[in-house]
């Protein structure tokens, strides 16, 4: 774990809570070139970090792996990171807003990758910096910007079907303070750095394209072999997609194109890859990195299947000049859950029908 930083304090800070979002933060520090300490001579701020990368740990064991594994990759490139067990315990959210409110409120940039997490809204009422970014948490980021462009509330799009719980309406002032913060205005700039289109954009925000440069730049090309990959996708544990027609769609869509391995999504249940490994033969790949990553590595497949996600507008930035070829496959209606939210298909829809340089597939017919 690195050391707490001194008085001066970066002048940057980065939250994240996943490993995407943290390989984005290094997209955009190789952007725009932050890396060595930003002042060398005496005075206050002499030698303090051009970017802390502060990671606010989740509890599950692949995250958490994951966020360590792109930890490392980040101290290599010369950041200084601080690992904070922000959800150890009932007093855990208390210690770590305590210990990072002086770099708050010091800061003169903040770096997010989840504007929807309420740890983020939190922090974003305590800062003072007036420079704020906003890095790509997938699919997640185009929502984010059609919702503030809009005015809206800030809603994940899976949950936006139900009603407020009471959580949500405990929480409604912080939310709409972070909402407020992430509009831009005459002493405060807001950046989306985004790999994802974005057709609403809201007045003042500036838009800079992710064309994953660090990552193409540190590895690969990789190694491509003959038979087919598949991607795994978390729309069954968000409700969304109904698990024995994933599992039916998974098996008939491996078949079809001869995939032979399954990367599993770091949220997807065990119970649900041991049964797709069992009825599918797939051999299941539980990665160490972030997706873009590891195939950028390699080996990987000459084709990637998807279902609609993330992976679809990233993973052809990342492979790009290489001959492997993303194909996307539709969700059926008839896949949804009836818990699902109302606007689950056009989102998904929306995610396939955007995403370029990709094969689009039909959903396939169960047998």
């Amino acid at each position: 774990m690195s050391p707490r930083a001194g008085s001066a304090g970066p002048h940057t800070l980065a939250f994240v809570e996943s490993p995407v979002q943290l390989l984005n933060v290094l997209e955009w520090a190789h952007l725009h070139a932050l890396g060595a300490p930003e002042a060398s001579g005496a005075g206050p701020g002499a030698g303090s970090p051009a970017l802390m990368l502060v990671v606010l740990s989740p509890t599950d064991p692949m995250t958490r792996g994951q966020l360590r594994r792109m930890a490392e990759l980040a101290r290599d490139e010369g950041y200084q990171v601080r690992w904070e067990e922000a959800r150890g315990g009932p007093g855990a959210p208390f210690q770590t807003i305590g210990g990072l409110t002086p770099l708050l409120r010091r800061a003169r940039r903040v770096v997010m990758g989840d504007p929807f997490s309420r740890y983020v809204q939190l922090l974003l009422t305590i800062t003072k910096a007036r420079d704020l970014v906003v890095v790509d948490d997938g699919t997640a980021t185009m929502e984010f910007v059609a919702q503030l462009a809009r005015g809206e509330r800030l809603v994940r799009w899976h949950r936006k079907g139900g009603r407020p719980g009471a959580r949500d309406l405990i929480f409604a002032p912080v939310s709409s303070s972070a909402r407020r913060r992430l509009t831009p205005g005459d002493r405060r700039h807001v950046e989306v750095f985004s790999s994802m289109p974005v057709d609403e954009k809201p007045e003042g925000v500036t838009v800079t394209a992710n064309d994953f440069a660090w990552t193409r730049a540190r590895f690969g090309p990789p190694r491509i072999t003959k038979g087919a990959d598949m991607v795994g996708t978390s729309l069954v544990e968000t409700g969304v997609v109904d698990g024995d027609h994933y599992l039916e769609a998974v098996r008939t869509l491996a078949k079809a194109h001869g995939a032979t391995r399954y990367f599993a999504h770091r949220r997807e249940s065990v119970d649900k890859l041991h049964r797709l490994a069992a009825e599918t033969g797939l051999e299941i790949v539980r990665p160490d990195l972030p997706l873009e990553v590891i195939a950028r590595r390699g080996p990987v497949g000459r084709t990637i299947l998807s279902f609609p996600s993330t992976v679809v507008h990233t993973l052809p930035l990342a492979l790009a000049g290489t001959e492997v070829r993303v194909a996307v496959c539709d969700i059926d209606p008839a896949w949804l859950t009836e818990n699902a939210s109302p606007r689950a298909q056009g989102f998904l829809s929306g995610v396939t029908g955007k995403a370029r340089d990709v094969t689009r597939l039909s959903a396939v017919t169960a047998a």
